[in-house]
């Protein structure tokens, strides 16, 4: 046996101890003996340190990421709920309103098939509770969505920035993608603004609707241009183009 063979399996000399061959090692190589009383002496020293604290953020990222493992799990109830542009569905989870679709009518997906592939999860049908209906209503009464009723945390944060910055944008009036670009200070990333928009699950309540290009045409909309001039000629807004 060699003396690399020996640090090799220290570790599993101290578990299991020493086979004969190991020990006729030890008996005959003097920096060996010396290794084995260094390593006796560091285990010693280890064993007599008190128990490690674990670090005040441990809990919490624990229970953050047990908490997110299970929202992941549980799929959205989905309800449909009447409104002036006609059905729209909504997934809703217990913190809140986490998609919002509106029945184009046309294709072979329907809107549920539409908000589980989105949101890369289960959903259910359901009926909408009160909070759910009354959080719509009030939007549509006086275009002011109740944002403690919206759940965007699976977004990532540039997401979740951009998204706030619309909700900043006063009913009946537009501000352009620049705009929101630097709202969220990052004023070059007007394009990767304009993609947030795309993919906006919430629509309505973070009125993406209410962004247009720098020539201020409507440019794009999901459910297409005619809704989204209608959204913002219910809220009274006049100043874009078509």
């Amino acid at each position: 046996m060699r003396c690399c063979d020996v640090d090799r399996l220290w570790d599993e000399v101290r578990d299991a101890g020493a086979s004969e061959e190991l020990t006729a090692h030890l008996r005959a190589c003097p920096p060996c003996q010396e290794l084995y009383e260094q390593y006796e002496g560091i285990a010693y020293c280890l064993t007599c340190l008190p128990p490690p604290l674990p670090s005040p953020d441990l809990v919490p990222k624990i229970i953050e990421h047990i908490r997110s493992s299970v929202k992941s799990a549980v799929p959205d109830n989905v309800a449909k709920v009447d409104s002036p542009l006609g059905p729209i569905y909504v997934a809703f989870r217990d913190r809140g309103i986490t998609y919002i679709a509106l029945d184009r009518g046309e294709g072979d997906e329907t809107p549920l098939h539409r908000i589980k592939r989105r949101l890369a999860r289960g959903v259910v049908p359901s009926q909408a509770p009160s909070w759910v209906t009354d959080t719509l209503h009030a939007f549509f009464r006086n275009h002011v969505a109740n944002l403690e009723r919206v759940d965007i945390s699976d977004l990532t944060p540039f997401e979740q920035a951009t998204l706030r910055a619309t909700a900043q944008i006063p009913a009946g009036e537009v501000r352009s993608y620049g705009w929101v670009a630097n709202a969220i200070g990052q004023p070059k990333a007007a394009r990767a603004v304009g993609r947030v928009m795309a993919r906006n699950p919430v629509p309505l309540l973070y009125p993406c609707h209410r962004v247009v290009n720098s020539a201020g045409t409507l440019h794009n909309y999901e459910y297409g241009l005619e809704i989204k001039a209608r959204i913002l000629e219910l809220e009274g807004c006049r100043s874009y183009k078509r």
